[in-house]
């Protein structure tokens, strides 16, 4: 199918609408150039991206596809209105105004999901575990491993780092992560750092061929980036988790999404519920 604009259009970041409309988007085989337009929060500033969507309309050829989460009544009539020659799907009008109905109270129309920041503990929260992430990320720290919600175990390259810090900023998990690496596989054993944190721990592997393409992109002709260490690591790192009794999943055809919602699932069930 032919390329398709989509545009995503909010008063806030956008976040809400792109990732609403990517889920619908990936159930159709199009290609697609996707254009976040945040802080749409004037009736200039609709003026202004309805030109745009009405410019790429006659550039291309065909209309986009336009995702908005507009509260402001006058603002959303514009990108809305018949002006914008577009297919505008309202994900407030779909969702919210039906709930008012059923709630029978009327939402709060708050504009942007990070309003009021300073006074969310859970922005608070999240804060925290993005800090300890990164300074647990890639070994650099045993310290406070009492205070991890998981840690990630795993050979270089294998997704640990993106895990984690995605763990932190969507869901507010205190994530470390530790790499393995040859001394452990000879012991055979977990570091000792980890030892008193066993049933914390989640291991991420990946198909061999895959980390060496990752690796040589690092460390182009180096023995680390082989085909045959990278073999020899994974079945090694493998071994020792089967051991351990460490659960473990293969990071290759999974998104950071998908990984962390198996680790919640497996080790903070109690944080699936919000």
């Amino acid at each position: 199918m032919p390329e398709k604009t989509v545009f995503f259009i909010s008063d806030g970041t956008g976040i809400t609408a792109e990732t609403f409309g990517n889920s619908i988007l990936a159930q159709f085989p199009t290609h697609r150039r996707h254009v976040r337009r945040p802080f749409i929060d004037s009736t200039e500033k609709a003026h202004g991206v309805v030109v745009e969507i009405n410019d790429t309309a006659r550039r291309e050829g065909r209309r986009p596809v336009v995702f908005i989460t507009l509260v402001d009544e006058e603002i959303r009539a514009i990108v809305a209105g018949d002006q914008c020659n577009a297919l505008v799907l309202d994900l407030i009008r779909t969702f919210v105004e039906p709930l008012e109905v059923e709630f029978g109270v009327k939402s709060n129309h708050r504009i942007g999901r990070f309003s009021d920041a300073s006074q969310s503990q859970e922005y608070d929260d999240r804060i925290e575990a993005i800090n300890f992430s990164l300074a647990h990320d890639d070994g650099q720290s045993a310290r406070n491993l009492d205070l991890a919600d998981v840690i990630l175990l795993g050979v270089s390259r294998s997704g640990k780092t993106p895990t984690s810090l995605y763990l932190a900023m969507q869901h507010g998990i205190k994530a470390a992560n530790y790499p393995l690496i040859p001394e452990d596989f000879d012991r055979g054993r977990l570091p000792p750092a980890l030892h008193p944190y066993r049933r914390k721990c989640f291991g991420l592997t990946i198909e061999p061929v895959r980390l060496a393409q990752i690796r040589h992109e690092r460390r182009p002709g180096s023995k680390y980036a082989s085909l045959e260490n990278c073999r020899e690591e994974i079945h090694a790192a493998e071994s020792m988790m089967r051991r351990e009794g460490i659960s473990w999943l293969s990071s290759t055809h999974k998104s950071i999404e998908e990984i962390a919602t198996t680790i919640l699932r497996d080790l903070r069930p109690d944080r699936l519920v919000y």
